[in-house]
């Protein structure tokens, strides 16, 4: 992209702001993961409280790392993924996402689908599969840094996007992107 996309704006509020507000619809506790070179920036966004800094312990990158370094630090709580990537993402798809998960199945992840491929950065991860798959990294068994891979690992619940929803996994990776919408 050429640039944070969690700064980006759109409608007066960054990528970031639209994703905590969403997710904090849930009514559940909201964080925001972030690396340490981000740490400035996102303090005059974010109250300190909200922010998690990559754990340094933890020598992976990108979406992995942060999810594990968010895990370290709330090791007996679920999480709820959501990438700040996904502007376009409705309460509605994180809401039916949230059902499935509060039914309490045995599933260790739950994501949604897009033509049959995960979707890892809209999804529900169980403390009991991010503590597997740290445990993986911790003893270098984890193979790849990617959230499919990690997927691969746990036993997943997932559930097409709805054909009337897919707009809202629209990624954008380049200003070209966002301009178009």
């Amino acid at each position: 992209m050429g640039a944070d996309k969690g700064l980006i704006q759109f409608q007066d509020k960054t990528w970031t702001e639209l994703a905590v507000e969403k997710i904090g619809e849930l009514g559940i506790p909201v964080v925001v993961s972030i690396s340490g070179r981000q740490k400035e920036k996102y303090e005059r966004l974010l109250s300190e409280n909200k922010l998690i800094v990559d754990d340094s312990a933890i020598l992976l990158k990108g979406p992995v790392a942060a999810v594990l370094s968010v895990h370290l630090k709330y090791p007996a709580d679920d999480l709820f993924v959501l990438a700040c990537d996904l502007p376009l993402i409705e309460f509605s798809v994180l809401d039916e996402l949230y059902r499935f998960y509060a039914i309490k199945n045995p599933f260790q992840a739950f994501v949604y689908t897009n033509n049959g491929e995960p979707e890892p950065l809209c999804g529900i991860y169980t403390a009991r599969g991010l503590a597997l798959i740290y445990n993986m990294h911790y003893t270098h068994k984890l193979e790849k840094q990617s959230m499919k891979y990690i997927l691969s690992q746990l036993s997943v619940h997932s559930m097409p996007i709805p054909e009337n929803k897919k707009q809202c996994f629209r990624n954008f990776n380049s200003p070209e992107d966002v301009f178009l919408f």
